[in-house]
């Protein structure tokens, strides 16, 4: 018989909600965790986990119509689209039951339903027959998590008109696909669909694909895409699309005028919106600030005993930062005391090929705050590893400030560098200095080694350039 007061109930079982309950149950606190859906949230089920899976089999596909350059003869290898669509919902079906387990581990409860926060620390979930429970907890976590952003010029139909959702499970793999958006999520489909021989334009407003990242690292992506066939517009808007006949014509406004692109699907990629509707906000009386639940640095709401973490608040809605916003959370609740995130030191990986890895302040950005900077850089083409594995796109790039020796910033682009960039956000932590990362033995050969010989191109010590 399950019981209805609870220490904890968590809204949502993403990174955020799911590994926020498995903390709080560590602490001892009786939790329980509400979820609409399927456990593990977008991100295991629709977003992080199964984009990666599709990418490894674009990957594999690209590393066997390669295979001459290995030495290495096949013949005839085609891409089954449905096959790589399956294994990635494999993938996260995997995942998923993983999350299954934790919970039983963990002794947490899993109420399945639509969960509506009430006053007086209550959570009204309705079952999928409709049928309503009140629980009630001591703290209220709300992790409810963001999805694809509908732009006004071009409303999802499911059909031409998609968001990632759909941009994983297609029934058949398009001729010629728009990509709008030029984010993470915009240029890994791009990645896969171009690899596995699909037509793809990617249409972005800003003036460089991947803005947020660093201004040469957008230059390198942008030169590597447009030689593997991709057409890339940049500082362009689509203002509309017309889906009435077989497949979608998309009329793009450029810094030259307007052109009408044709494709079978347009994929929109332009970022997420947090979930905020029709969970009981507004009963409660909890502040939203510009689309976000405004919170303290440990999460909490204006409102005594709700908290809220993930896509739902500000800052990065990147899976790594919920679930570290979800254990700073409860360990505030439970009495301990610990630091507060520092949204500096939070990477982002985007996995598409070459890879991007970045963390802190970009070159442009650290000027703007008024650093004076060191910068180093070391390209892979004169890495050894990199030679032998063929794997000599992009570079490691180094910033630091001048003054102190402080690593600002990394920004690196290649094959397996968000593997890499882990390195970056320990030392950061631990604030290292350049000099002692140029003292850092680092192993040979590696692709690794390259953030050793940046610091040093850095404070013109370089070896091997």
């Amino acid at each position: 018989m399950s019981s209805s007061k609870f220490d904890l109930i968590v809204l949502g079982s993403g990174p955020g909600g799911y590994v926020a309950a498995i903390r709080a149950s560590q602490l001892g606190l009786k939790t329980a965790i509400v979820e609409a859906a399927e456990l593990g949230g977008i991100c295991l089920n629709w977003g992080c986990i199964p984009t990666k899976a599709l990418l490894k089999s674009a990957q594999v596909f690209e590393y066997i119509n390669h295979a001459n350059d290995y030495g290495i003869s096949v013949k005839d290898a085609k891409a089954d689209f449905t096959g790589m669509v399956k294994r990635s919902r494999d993938v996260a079906d995997g995942m998923s039951k993983g999350v299954q387990f934790l919970m039983k581990k963990n002794k947490i409860e899993i109420i399945s339903g639509w969960g509506k926060i009430q006053p007086g620390k209550k959570v009204e979930v309705a079952d999928k027959d409709g049928k309503k429970t009140v629980y009630s907890a001591d703290n209220i976590i709300i992790a409810t998590g963001a999805r694809s952003r509908e732009l006004p010029s071009m409303p999802q139909d499911g059909e031409k008109i998609i968001g990632y959702r759909k941009a994983m499970t297609l029934e058949k793999q398009p001729k010629k696909m728009v990509v709008v958006g030029s984010g993470a999520i915009g240029v890994e489909f791009a990645y896969f669909y171009n690899s596995i021989g699909t037509e793809v334009t990617i249409v972005e407003y800003m003036d460089r694909i991947v803005p947020v990242e660093d201004v040469e690292v957008s230059k390198a992506l942008e030169k590597i895409y447009k030689k593997a066939g991709m057409k890339i517009m940049t500082s362009s808007e689509v203002t509309g699309v017309d889906t009435k006949g077989a497949g979608c014509k998309v009329k793009v406004k450029t810094a030259k005028g307007e052109e009408t692109l044709e494709c079978d699907v347009v994929l929109s990629a332009a970022g997420v919106v947090s979930n905020l509707e029709n969970i009981g906000l507004e009963d409660v009386g909890i502040l939203v600030e510009k689309g976000k639940i405004k919170v303290d640095e440990y999460y909490k709401t204006n409102m005594p005993g709700y908290y809220a973490i993930g896509d739902v608040v500000p800052g990065p809605a990147l899976a790594h930062v919920a679930s570290a916003e979800g254990i700073i959370c409860v360990e505030k609740i439970a009495g301990h005391n610990p630091d507060p995130l520092d949204y500096n030191n939070i990477p982002g990986c985007t996995y598409c090929s070459p890879e991007i890895a970045s963390v802190g302040y970009t070159e442009a950005k650290a000027k703007e705050a008024g650093y004076e900077v060191r910068v180093g850089k070391f390209p892979f083409s004169a890495s050894g590893k990199a030679s032998a594995a063929g794997a000599k796109d992009g570079f490691v790039k180094l910033v630091f400030d001048k003054k102190y020796g402080e690593l600002l910033g990394a920004h690196m682009i290649g094959a397996n560098v968000t593997e890499m960039i882990a390195e970056i956000v320990a030392i950061r932590k631990l604030e290292t200095t350049g000099h002692e990362l140029i003292k850092t033995v680092h192993p040979h050969p590696t692709m690794s080694e390259a953030v050793m010989e940046a610091a040093a191109a850095a404070y013109d010590e370089v070896i091997h350039l």
